[in-house]
Order: structure tokens, then C-alpha cells, then sequence
């Protein structure tokens, strides 16, 4: 793999030594002011400001210090430094990355030899290697471990681990163990500790429990960090590292975090204050600021403005630890290895463009439904996410091996088959990796419940034996489900702000943002679909042929505009409520709903209602058992055609559903909440329509997915999401072989998938 630096960084040793050397200073200057504090069991410790105001790593109680020794340049630098660490503004450094390639899927667990009750490495190694797993995940919950009193490093016992483990020839991912810090930092440090909002504050006992801006956690972090890198990037056995760990912000609300944000509002505005009250309307109730310091923080606020603007600033710290992580990393890993992280599919915690900007895979944990309620959604929507933005695969870090829980209510192991079908769920969506975690069940800890592929008893049960299946046939085939790539002609929107600004201002008691029921749709009715982050105005959707789209209750002009271009360039757009309603300040428009969409929508509104369930009269879809509810726009066609109205003698006089036909293309609007049946049948109608699926394409729990492997050959996947079988027909013109029973599937072949089965057709090219 070639890496190739687009700024270069001349100085990169200077920056190291500056970036140290500045946090060293921060942590002395905070040192003393605790030693000097210190009466018996009380202590006062005072967290560095990023300030404008004030240089680099000076307190409100420190006006002098070690930073205004330095020359001007050495400030500068180490002002760059803080940046790439998760200063205020963007760091200047990017880099662009190849995805190296597998020549196999990889199928393993997170493995924790420390945790064991009794030495037994050799004896997991064993059942590993008898169950054909071929990587392990390793470290990134070992800080306490690894530096057991502050700086004494101790790594003999991970040297033993991954040694082991390249003997037997199991790979190794080595995860940095920064998302859960020792005992002895919260001691020493306890400024690391997380504050929230109100005054609560996070307490010692649990992970990920610290301000991940913090300067003291920041400096520990990258000690570690260049520890074990400096140990283990030269290792034969280890083929990536992971950064942290499920990183998202927690609600943090320390003082330090406070005015990074307040800087990053100054930079925003252009230090503007007149510019920063009229974009959030402060003048309501007389919050209008007329100096920096009267920026109040966040425990108050009920601007919406303001709580979506401090969404973003969450997000970009964590985009900004993340790649701080990857670029240390980086300075070490060969060419061979890879970064990755860890995600959770909860889509709007992280801003995931920015988060993967310096990675060559992103991995995502999932966990999902399984016995009677396991259906693959879950599994697909991360994976259409995942895949999107990365456009390329990604792996699977952890999910379901038995049941789960951080106490003994929610046991629900798979039934038999469920695992493997599982395993080839994510293969179908684009993984080129899964890992369960994990390898054995903890006998204490808050996640003895969690349980792994061995029980408690550590041996060999019926879900290792189901493992070990599924091994030997990815042995066997996995070659040819590797690198799978997509192409899909139906994209969904994403927006990370629709999302919150409907949370602080609901309509509904029941899901604000329904994106998840509108991939449901979709994926019940077939129709592969790519996830969009929408709110990055980068990203290109011109490719596609329909978009879907959530209500997208914030978004500039210019993306309501790119959608404007995208219908009348011959697109089709079916959108939901409350689009178009508010500004990217979460400000709404004051003009006639739905603003810049006016003209593609073909109608206006001033008026809209709560609204009981209601029944919808006569439909284009035919009858709709499920009502619709929550919100209604009274809308008033101009050039759109009305498909449906509700029946009811007053709000019945408007249209809740119509269609514009504007320019090449059109648009479907949905202006109240629908039920999944009412989704299923308009996208489905519209993706015949446009033969994105053909009326014969099969309806869930019968799931197809597709995409085309490393040797150019089309590898369908076919799906029985249920405990019946299934007879099917297979639809498809191309006669294939099926790889797992290695037996020809024809075309208008009757096929019977058993219970919780599947079969994977590699077509013919002729």
C-alpha cells in the first residue's frame, strides 16, 4: 500500500518534540497548582484554556508560565501541534490512503488473555486454530495493563500473546487502550474525569469516562500510543491497529471543552458577534451578547441554534482525536497495515467523513436481533452507511456470538444457522472482516453477560461448532465474497442535523428522524440502497437515479439547491415532511414552505397540524390498512399533482401525498408521518417504475443483495430471513453455480431456502 502526504511536514520530529514538550508544561503548571493546594484529602486543579486571549496551556489562574519563554516560532509550532491534537481549527495535514485489499475474508474474535481466571493461552490457541479462526483483536482495553503505575511499562505479557498467536498463524489487530484509562490517572489527574451538564460529573469505575480534550489525557495518550507502536509496528504478526475505541463525545461539558467551543464559534462568525446574534435570533428574551465573555455555555441553553452548533463542535472533536490517533499511528505502521476504527452504527454521534479521513478500513460494531426477530437490517444499514462513505469495504469489529447484555435479561443466543447466515449478511453488504465480540465469556465485570463464543465453561459448545462451519467454508470460498464492491442506483439522505434539530424541537413522541423506517422500506422491498451523510455538501449524489430522503429539517440553500438540480437533471426524489423548513443555523426560512424547494415540490404551505391516526382515502398504491398520523402540511398544489388525501372531513380538503413533475425528473412529497406498509408500496412502485427492480423481485424475508467480486463476476446473494422455508423462483437471466453447495442455479430454477439459510450464486459470464 502507498501513502502518499499531501502537505508535507519537514519538521515532523521538531512538531513531535514540540507537541510533548507543550503538554509536559501544561501537566507541570497543573501539577504544582495541585501539589500547592493540596491540604489532606483535598485538592484544586485548574484545566488549561484554549482561549484566545491567553497563550497556549495558561489557567484563569495562571497568567505567566513556561509557554512565554519560548520564541515565536517555537509558540507557533507548538500552536500547530495543539491544532492537530483538537485545537480549534481544522488540521492542515491530510493524507490519502489506498484500501490494501484481502486475499481472504477474515473471521475471528476480540481476544482478552488477561482477563482470564487461569493461564490458558495455549489451550485457546488450540481451539482456535481447531475452529479455523484466523485473527484476533487485542489491547485496546489494556491500559491498566500495559501501564500499571505511571510510567512503568510492562508489554512482556502482550509479547507472549501476539508471539503465540503468529506461531499458530492467526493475525493480530492492536487496538491503542485509550478509551478506558488506569486507576492511577483519575487518582493523579482527576480533571481527566468527564463533566456534564448541571453539575453531574463522571465518577472512577467505568470506561470511557474522561474528557477526550483534556491536555493531561491527551499527553498520556500519545506516550501509550507511541509505546506500544514503537514495540509492535515492526511485528510480522500484526497486520492493523485500531485507534480507541466506540469514540463518540458522551456529553462531555468540562470548562477546557466549553471554550474550544466558544473559540470555534469565534472563528465561525469571523469573531463576529453581531453576525453570531442575528444567525441565532438571540434577541429573543434578551440574549443578545455583546462580548466574548458573555458566551454563555451550554447547561441552559434552549436555543436550538445553539445545541445544534454544539452537536457539530462533539463531532468534530471526536473527528479530531481520531485522526490525531491515526496520525501517530501512522508514523510507525508499515506500508502492509492497515488503521481502523471501531464505530457504532448510531449514524448521528460522529461525523463519519471527517472521522475516517486518515484510516484504511472503518469498522463498525453491530449488534442485532436474532431467534425469531433476526432480519439483516440492522446489519445492512450500518453496512450501507459504512460502505458510502468510505467507498470501499470495511470490517466488522464486534457482534452477537450468544446473547448479550450488561445483565442476565436479554439472553438470546441465535439458533442454529443463525450465525452463519449472519456472517454473510455483513459479507453481502461489503465486510471484508467479522469479529464477534468475543473469544470466551467474562467471569466478572460489568459484561459477564456479554457472552462470547465460549460459555463460561471455556469450552467447545454449539455456537464454536457453528464457528468452525462457517470457518471452513470461508476457507473455501472466501477468496471470492473478498473485496466485494456495489453499485447501487438508490441512495438515501443522512443528515446528522435534520436529526438533532427535530430532537430539540420534536413533533412526535414517536421516532423524530425516521430514517431507519425509510431503509426499511427499502430493504424489504429489495432495493439495495447507499446511505448519504447528506450534510457534507461535498459528497456527490449526480450518480444516482432516486433519492429518498428523511425529513431534512436543516440544510442550506446550496443542498436544497444541488436536489433542485438533481430533479430537473432527470432524477427522482421521494421526500418526506418538514424539508426544506430551517436554515443550517437550525433558523427557520421566513418564507412559504418548503423555501428553495418550492419549485421542484410544486406547492406551498403556511399551516400544519397534529394530528390523530387517520385513515387514507382512495391511493395509487391501493388500499393502505395502516393509517397515517403525528403531523399533516396543508399543502396547496401549484404544479403538483395530489396522490392521496386523508379521510376526514376537515383536514381531508388537502393533499398529504403528490408529485411534481419538474424539469426531466420528479418528485413524490410525503407531507405527514406514514406507516411502513404506506413506504414500502410508493418505493417499490417507484423503483418498477424505473426498473431499478423488476415487478418479479422478491418481498422480505426473501433478501437479495449483490455486487461484483475481485475476478469481475457478479456474487448474488439470496436470503431466508424466516424459520419456514421458502420456495422462490430464480428470477435472474444469467445461470450460475452456487458456491456454498457447489451446485447450478438456472434461470426460472424453483428454489427452496431452508429456515435461516441462504445460497450465494456466482454468475456465469457467459
Amino acid at each position: 500500500m502507498k501513502r502518499k502526504l499531501i502537505e508535507s511536514m519537514k519538521n515532523a520530529k521538531l512538531e513531535k518534540q514540540m507537541r510533548i514538550m507543550m503538554l509536559s508544561g501544561l501537566f507541570l503548571i497543573a501539577g504544582t497548582v495541585m501539589m500547592n493546594a493540596r491540604g489532606g484529602d483535598s485538592q484544586k486543579t485548574l484545566e488549561p484554556q484554549q482561549d484566545s486571549k491567553r497563550g497556549i496551556g495558561q489557567d484563569e489562574g495562571e497568567s505567566k508560565g513556561w509557554v512565554e519563554k519560548l520564541s515565536e516560532a517555537d509558540r507557533s509550532s507548538i500552536d500547530k501541534s495543539w491544532k492537530s491534537m483538537g485545537g480549534c481549527e481544522d488540521n492542515p495535514v491530510a493524507y490519502e490512503f489506498a484500501q490494501p485489499k484481502f486475499d481472504n475474508i477474515l473471521y475471528g474474535a476480540a481476544y482478552y488473555h488477561e482477563y482470564m481466571p487461569s493461564e490458558r493461552l495455549d489451550k485457546d490457541i488450540r481451539l482456535m486454530k481447531d475452529c479455523g479462526l484466523s485473527v484476533v483483536r487485542v489491547g485496546e482495553s489494556s491500559w491498566g495493563q500495559f501501564e500499571p503505575k505511571e510510567g512503568q511499562f510492562e508489554f512482556e505479557w502482550m509479547d507472549r500473546i501476539i508471539n503465540e498467536m503468529h506461531k499458530a498463524g492467526i493475525k493480530v489487530i492492536l487496538g491503542t487502550p485509550t478509551y478506558s484509562i488506569p486507576a492511577w490517572m483519575a487518582e493523579k489527574y482527576p480533571e481527566i474525569l468527564a463533566q456534564y451538564q448541571r453539575g453531574s460529573k463522571a465518577y472512577y469505575g467505568i470506561r470511557q469516562n474522561m474528557d477526550i480534550t483534556n491536555p493531561a489525557y491527551l499527553f498520556y495518550s500519545e506516550r501509550i500510543i507511541r509505546k506500544l507502536m514503537e514495540r509492535y509496528a515492526s511485528h510480522p504478526g500484526v497486520i492493523g491497529y485500531q485507534v480507541d475505541n466506540e469514540t463518540v463525545i458522551r456529553e462531555i461539558n468540562n470548562h477546557g471543552f466549553f471554550t474550544g467551543f466558544r473559540n470555534y464559534i469565534k472563528n465561525k462568525f469571523d469573531n463576529n458577534l453581531d453576525s453570531l446574534n442575528r444567525a441565532w435570533g438571540l434577541n429573543y428574551w434578551g440574549m443578545n451578547i455583546h462580548t466574548w465573555e458573555e458566551f454563555y455555555a451550554r447547561d441552559g441553553v434552549t436555543n436550538p441554534s445553539y445545541k445544534v452548533e454544539w452537536e457539530r463542535y462533539g463531532r468534530k472533536k471526536v473527528a479530531d482525536f481520531l485522526n490525531w490517533q491515526v496520525d501517530i499511528v501512522n508514523e510507525y505502521k508499515r506500508n502492509d497495515q492497515f488503521v481502523t476504527h471501531c464505530f457504532m452504527p448510531a449514524l448521528h454521534e460522529l461525523d463519519q467523513v471527517e472521522s475516517m479521513r486518515r484510516m484504511q478500513y472503518p469498522a463498525v460494531n453491530i449488534y442485532h436481533d436474532v431467534q425469531d426477530s433476526q432480519d439483516g437490517h440492522l446489519i445492512t444499514y450500518g453496512g450501507d452507511y459504512f460502505r458510502t462513505v468510505y467507498n470501499g469495504n470495511y470490517l466488522i469489529t464486534e457482534t452477537n456470538a450468544q446473547g448479550i447484555g450488561w445483565d442476565a435479561k436479554t439472553q438470546y443466543p441465535p439458533y442454529d444457522n443463525q450465525l452463519r447466515q449472519n456472517v454473510y449478511s455483513h459479507l453481502s453488504s461489503g465486510a471484508n472482516m467479522v469479529e464477534y465480540w468475543h473469544w470466551s465469556s467474562l467471569h466478572y465485570g460489568q459484561e459477564t453477560y456479554w457472552k462470547g463464543l465460549l460459555g463460561h465453561d471455556l469450552e467447545p459448545n454449539r455456537v464454536y461448532k457453528e464457528f468452525s462451519m462457517v470457518a471452513k467454508e470461508l476457507k473455501n470460498i472466501g477468496n471470492k465474497l473478498v473485496n466485494l464492491k456495489k453499485k447501487n442506483k438508490v441512495a438515501l439522505f443522512f443528515s446528522h442535523d435534520s436529526y438533532y434539530g427535530l430532537q430539540f424541537m420534536r413533533y412526535t413522541n414517536e421516532i423524530n428522524y425516521p430514517a431507519g423506517l425509510l431503509h426499511r422500506a427499502l430493504y424489504n422491498m429489495n432495493i439495495e440502497t447507499d446511505i448519504i451523510p447528506c450534510d457534507n455538501e461535498t459528497f456527490d449524489f449526480s450518480q444516482y437515479e432516486m433519492l429518498v430522503i428523511p425529513p431534512l429539517y436543516i440544510a442550506s440553500d446550496l443542498l436544497l439547491e444541488k436536489i433542485d438540480l438533481f430533479v430537473k437533471n432527470g432524477g427522482k426524489v421521494i421526500m418526506m415532511y418538514k424539508s426544506g423548513y430551517c436554515n443550517e443555523h437550525s433558523a427557520v426560512r421566513a418564507v412559504k414552505s418548503p423555501g428553495p424547494l418550492r419549485k421542484a415540490c410544486g406547492f406551498y404551505y403556511q399551516e400544519y397540524s397534529t394530528i390523530d391516526s387517520l385513515k387514507l382515502k382512495e391511493t395509487p398504491w391501493g388500499e393502505i390498512a395502516k393509517p397515517v398520523g403525528e403531523l399533516m402540511e396543508f399543502i396547496i398544489p401549484e404544479t403538483a399533482k395530489p396522490l392521496a388525501y386523508v379521510d376526514h372531513p376537515f383536514f381531508g380538503q388537502w393533499p398529504v401525498i403528490t408529485e411534481n413533475s419538474y424539469g426531466k425528473g420528479s418528485l413524490i412529497y410525503i407531507g405527514t408521518y406514514p406507516s411502513l406498509e404506506l413506504m414500502e408500496k410508493i418505493v417499490r412502485k417507484e423503483a418498477e417504475n424505473m426498473g431499478i427492480v423488476s415487478p418479479e423481485q422478491y418481498k422480505f424475508p426473501v433478501i437479495v443483495k449483490e455486487g461484483i467480486n475481485d475476478r469481475g463476476q457478479n456474487i448474488r446473494y439470496i436470503f431466508n430471513y424466516s424459520g419456514k422455508e421458502q420456495e422462490i423462483k430464480y428470477n435472474y437471466a444469467k445461470n450460475g453455480i452456487d458456491i456454498l453447495s457447489n451446485k447450478p442455479v438456472k434461470s426460472d430454477e424453483v428454489i427452496t431456502l431452508s429456515p435461516w439459510d441462504l445460497i450465494i450464486v456466482e454468475e456465469k459470464n457467459k
